[in-house]
């Protein structure tokens, strides 16, 4: 992070005072948070903010307890420097994924290092289940970890854009489904648990997660595939997730692809979770099962092979028309698999994108992202504590 990506504000300015300190605080945890432990001086240094205003800053965080001190860095010139870095238990947040298949909450520190997970799968999403499974979930997550109970003011939800649609394919009835249509799923949230709810597309959700707590230091523009029950995905473009006007910038499961049978259909109908899990109910294999053995798929493998080939087909096919629009320097990849599926995935994608043959648009770099499975949930949390205490 430099001067030029954050907007420094200058104390001789007409400013007012307590919007100028929350906005410098910011930049000073964004620093930390970014850059990892440092010392004032240097956050200064990069920042632009004078020497005295980020010691101000740092002390005044440290006694909020969103910084804490690490030891001395002695051997230079002067008095030893001591660094700063965000202290985990300042802040905790809560994050719940509502998928189409399962649903999972979490508790993260201030870092978004996960400290508690619970989840649940069902054949279909009904409020009265999720709902029930929220209040329950956090429940247990406070008796296991009490000083949290007061140090969480919100939670993150992440869910799929138009949660009702797409019946046909998850096998659920229409009118236990149209009932999310009608529902302000924030305002019932916060009714429910009594939390301020931020909410957000559960792949823009995952986006977040790995921008932030994932590969985000190492690229500025990336663009990002999750694989869940149906793909979605997420952009990243000069250092900032890019949701677009409605939030929904980068939701790559409607893209045209080829159907392999001389047509076109949408990447989501090939490329997803749900196509793997027909295969299984096609041979008689619960499909919840995936859920079941979510870090050990090797007994599907008569049915996760061939899952792989197609889907890395069509993800080959779906970035070179993400290159073709704008530039990235990677496109990651990730979903609710095992971390040894994603990374076959990924593998197969790179060497399908190597053998197609490109004119004018340079193949993108396909890499494996870093978060994992958790993604969505974790972005879900993260979302208050991003949205509070860091620059946008």
């Amino acid at each position: 992070m430099t001067t030029e990506e954050i907007q420094i504000l200058d104390p001789e300015g007409g400013a007012n005072q307590s919007g100028l300190r929350d906005q410098n605080a910011r930049v000073v945890l964004s620093f930390v948070r970014r850059h990892g432990a440092m010392p004032s001086a240097e956050i200064a240094r990069r920042s632009g903010l004078s020497a005295q205003t980020v010691s101000n800053i740092t002390r005044a965080l440290e006694a909020d307890g969103l910084l804490c001190r690490g030891p001395a860095i002695k051997g230079k010139v002067g008095k030893p420097s001591v660094p700063v870095a965000l202290n985990p238990s300042g802040v905790n947040a809560l994050g719940l994924n509502i998928g189409r298949r399962s649903a999972e909450l979490v508790l993260v520190d201030f870092g978004g290092a996960p400290l508690e997970t619970v989840a649940t799968s069902y054949a279909y999403p009904t409020i009265e289940t999720v709902f029930a499974f929220l209040k329950n979930g956090i429940a247990r997550i406070f008796a296991k970890h009490p000083p949290a109970r007061q140090s969480v003011s919100a939670i993150g939800v992440a869910s799929p854009s138009k949660l009702w649609e797409w019946l046909e394919v998850v096998n659920a009835p229409k009118e236990e489904m149209q009932r999310w249509q009608d529902l302000d799923l924030q305002a019932a949230i916060t009714e429910l648990t009594g939390f301020e709810t931020y909410l957000e597309n559960d792949a823009t959700s995952a986006c977040v997660a790995e921008h932030l707590i994932g590969r985000g230091n190492e690229f500025s523009d990336f663009a990002y595939f999750f694989i869940g029950a149906f793909i979605g995905g997420g952009l990243v473009l000069n250092g900032k997730v890019f949701s677009g006007r409605t939030g929904n910038a980068a939701a790559f499961g409607p893209m045209p692809v080829p159907d392999g049978c001389g047509g076109t259909t949408e990447l989501l109908n090939v490329a997803s979770l749900h196509v793997l899990e027909k295969s299984l109910s096609d041979a008689g294999i619960d499909p919840l099962l995936l859920r079941t053995y979510i870090d050990d798929w090797g007994r599907y493998e008569d049915h996760v092979a061939p899952w792989i080939k197609t889907t890395s087909q069509s993800l080959a096919i779906a970035a070179t028309t993400i290159a073709s629009v704008v530039e990235v320097e990677v496109i990651l990849v990730d979903g609710a698999m095992p971390a040894a599926v994603c990374e076959r995935l990924t593998e197969a994608t790179q060497k399908a994108l190597a053998a197609s043959k490109l004119t004018v648009v340079v193949n993108p770099v396909i890499e494996q992202a870093r978060v994992g499975r958790r993604a969505r949930s974790l972005g879900a949390a993260l979302l208050p504590i991003h949205a509070r205490y860091f620059l946008a």
